[in-house]
């Protein structure tokens, strides 16, 4: 229509509107029923008015929140800002605004190489990928990212609870240093090297289960748990984990320069993510609000 409007508007003085009408699809009267709208948004329908408030607002949210909401948590963000729309209002003027979510869509790749099957510790999660507090059960992965200065690798640990990032790392290597640096960050942020009942999970790569990752683990008093050998669904919370963060930062971009290009990418994102970004899993509410609500139910009771 709006291209239509335009075409008229354009040739209008040399042919006349109802010449130009007569060869496309849209009769005079509308035309002018439109301009009168555009001059006058007072006649157009409460629908089309109200559409005309809530989609500035949409593309706001859809913005700030990193341009990866589809429908769904933009509505709920909307909400949460009391701006209440129907979830298929904010559908249809996403769609015409021509704003999408980020999609998964990628088979995940193996990175970690399996470690001697010697003094391997068990498997204290066997799946159940809950925790009643912060601080119960970490989960720890890392992926990799293409760059033109080549090969670099993505740690994250991972607190269940609030699906909170606690610790992370960028590195050209992904040897040991790579996943110690991002499980010393969680420590330090989150225990102060007093760690208490915590149990850390990963899969079995040889990072892992190297003796200094899990010397520091033993020196800091986190329990080690480790998955099955080729089972995903064995560390399943921090396998969709890292797939949002592909999804929402490595994939959206054709290619990356240099590893302080995906460094820079990661901290902003991990930031979003614990602050800002709403995950079903935990109420649609970001991890940080809600591990500040059970520490604040936790000071009452």
């Amino acid at each position: 229509m709006e291209a239509m409007i335009a075409c008229v508007d354009a040739q209008r003085e040399r042919y006349g509107v109802e010449s130009i009408c007569a060869e496309l699809p849209i009769a005079p009267s509308t035309y002018w029923r439109h301009k009168a709208q555009a001059a006058d948004p007072t006649r157009r329908s409460r629908r089309a008015q109200e559409d005309a408030l809530l989609a500035p607002e949409i593309a706001r949210v859809w913005h700030e929140q990193e341009g990866v909401y589809g429908a769904e948590k933009v509505w709920r963000q909307l909400e949460r800002e009391d701006l209440p729309a129907a979830r298929c209002r904010v559908a249809r003027l996403m769609t015409a605004l021509g704003l999408s979510g980020a999609v998964r869509g990628r088979s995940p790749v193996v990175t970690t190489r399996p470690g001697p099957a010697t003094d391997r510790a068990l498997d204290l999660v066997a799946r159940q990928f809950t925790a009643t507090r912060p601080n119960q059960l970490w989960v720890a992965d890392f992926t990799y990212v293409h760059t033109t200065d080549g090969v670099v690798y993505t740690a994250l640990v991972i607190d269940v609870f609030a699906r909170r990032i606690v610790g992370w790392k960028v590195a050209h290597s992904m040897r040991t240093d790579l996943v110690l640096d991002a499980l010393d960050q969680a420590i330090h942020q989150r225990c102060d090297g007093q760690t208490g009942d915590l149990v850390h999970h990963s899969d079995r790569g040889s990072q892992y289960l190297s003796m200094r990752y899990t010397e520091r683990l033993v020196e800091a008093g986190v329990d080690a748990s480790v998955g099955r050998r080729g089972d995903a669904y064995d560390n399943a919370l921090a396998e969709s984990v890292i797939g949002l963060y592909k999804t929402e930062v490595i994939h959206r971009r054709p290619w990356w320069e240099t590893l302080e290009a995906v460094e820079y990418a990661t901290l902003r994102w991990v930031d979003w993510f614990n602050h800002r970004r709403l995950l079903g899993p935990i109420g649609f509410v970001p991890p940080a609000e809600y591990e500040a609500r059970y520490y604040a139910q936790a000071a009452v009771a």
